[in-house]
């Protein structure tokens, strides 16, 4: 194992409501499939935290962030020297501009 995954309240927050939105519209298998596959996807950011793209709209403001795509979903991150912290969950079905303001 490498580098260690943090999560922000505000990223487990999100995983939580689209968790709560599936379950509510499908059922509980799909959201803990959709939440599942969100969290595995992280855990491979473990042995290589610049396997995501950097997030162009972030790159002048903050050093490097980078992100990686599951399903509908972009999980953003931030990587520091020994940790990368999951900033958030957005769903890429969403205005763009939006993503920009989550992390302001």
């Amino acid at each position: 194992m490498g580098i260690v995954v943090l999560w922000s309240d505000s990223a487990m927050d999100e995983l939580q409501e689209i968790y709560d939105y599936y379950k509510l519209k499908a059922n509980d298998q799909i959201a803990d499939k959709i939440s599942n596959a969100i969290i595995d996807r992280t855990i491979l950011l473990e042995d290589n935290p610049r396997m995501g793209q950097r997030e162009e709209i972030f790159k002048d403001k903050y050093k490097e962030i980078r992100y990686l795509v599951e399903g509908n979903y972009k999980i953003v991150y931030l990587i520091a020297d020994d940790f990368v912290i999951i900033a958030t969950v957005f769903d890429c079905r969403q205005n763009p501009k939006k993503l920009k303001e989550t992390l302001i």
